[in-house]
């Protein structure tokens, strides 16, 4: 010890001759000329209980440290998450629609053409008594007589009957070639007769398809086809 300094007895360490403890080592100075211990660890009392009363500071302030760390929560561990797969909507399957059944169109109705009173016939020659033809046919050429005879059911009940002949093309449609020409008869009677030259008709009308419609009054009592030819 100088008088200055006071050398620590237990680590050599230099301190104040003021100083209580060593600066170095902690461990309490002798004052009052006591001597310090000779050996590397102390073993007096005061030195002792010095020692225990630092290692119970020491050993306090681990364990106020580990109390302390316990009562903070740790901070939670982030645990990286892969992404969650994001979920894809699947279109629920629509009902197909079931291809509609279209009923057959039901063609219009055509109403029957009303059955007319009497009947028209065609031929070569006419019965010169009864007034109807002979050799049927519905065909005239040149050099060939054209005949058609009027049956009703009934007496005509009139003087004449009006007659009318239309060419009738390919596509059904009618072309006139004699408006309704009045035709005598006897009232009486239930046929009437006619005959032409066939060939004044396929020169006047030319070779064709034709209709005859024989009328009493307003009313068709007949009709029919026939054909001229060159």
């Amino acid at each position: 010890m100088t008088g200055e300094t006071v050398d620590c007895y237990n680590c050599g360490h230099p301190n104040p001759a003021w100083a209580q403890v060593c600066r170095s080592c902690g461990v309490p100075l002798r004052q009052g000329g006591t001597p310090a211990p000779r050996g590397p660890i102390p073993t007096d009392q005061d030195s002792l209980i010095s020692i225990g009363t630092a290692v119970g500071a020491i050993l306090l302030a681990v364990v106020l440290g580990l109390i302390v760390s316990g009562m903070i929560p740790a901070a939670p561990v982030a645990t990286p998450t892969s992404p969650s797969p994001s979920a894809t909507l699947t279109p629920e399957p629509t009902d197909t629609p079931e291809p509609s059944v279209t009923e057959p169109s039901l063609a219009p109705s055509v109403e029957p053409t009303p059955a007319l009173p009497g009947t028209v016939s065609f031929g070569f020659n006419l019965n010169k008594s009864t007034r109807e033809v002979l050799d049927q046919t519905d065909t005239f050429g040149p050099n060939t007589t054209f005949c058609h005879s009027v049956s009703l059911d009934e007496p005509f009940g009139v003087s004449q009957i009006l007659e009318e002949v239309a060419r009738v093309a390919d596509d059904g449609s009618e072309t006139a070639v004699q408006d309704k020409t009045g035709l005598g008869v006897s009232s009486g009677s239930t046929i009437a007769g006619y005959c032409a030259d066939a060939d004044l008709l396929i020169n006047g009308w030319g070779a064709g398809n034709y209709v005859l419609r024989d009328f009493r009054g307003d009313e068709q009592i007949t009709e029919g086809t026939f054909s001229l030819t060159k």
